[in-house]
């Protein structure tokens, strides 16, 4: 990338503003693709992935070789940690929200439950996507960005 490429800051200062849980969770259901973040190798893992709200909760659907799948426990087992992201923010003002979401990814196995996931959320990819990861938040962050001259509300 060269510096013709990069573009021009158009706003001026801005602050961040803290999100209440429910607000963040209204945000984050207000757009389908986020980041799930979790543990391969020790390491940290990213995958972009479309989601639904379900009761609070994020669902995303994934497939037999998937890392998360694999790693991923029913129900009645303490599940995996993982984080969940999504944000929208404006590229040329840098305004706009981020919500994280942390808690514990379980594998759906409830035939019932499955079927109206599989009914609900169509993955982006051409791929057999037979899965779906219910994750429980246990805690949820939020910011907004807004211009420092901009009420906090808005």
């Amino acid at each position: 990338m060269t510096l013709e490429n990069l573009r021009p800051l158009t706003a001026g200062p801005r602050q961040s503003i803290e999100l209440g849980s429910d607000e963040a969770l209204r945000l984050l259901g207000s757009v389908s693709l986020g980041r799930v973040v979790f543990t391969q190798h020790a390491l940290p893992t990213v995958r972009p992935v479309n989601h639904i709200l379900d009761g609070g909760d994020i669902v995303i659907r994934t497939h037999e070789g998937a890392a998360l799948t694999s790693r991923t426990r029913p129900a009645g087992g303490p599940g995996v940690v993982v984080a969940y992201e999504a944000d929208v923010i404006d590229p040329d003002t840098h305004l706009g929200w981020s919500v994280v979401v942390t808690g514990y990814a379980h594998l759906v196995t409830d035939p019932q439950e499955l079927a109206r996931y599989r009914a609900r959320l169509h993955p982006w990819v051409e791929q057999s996507m037979d899965y779906a990861i219910r994750i429980r938040p246990d805690l949820i962050t939020g910011i907004r960005l807004v211009a420092t001259d901009q009420p906090a509300d808005a």
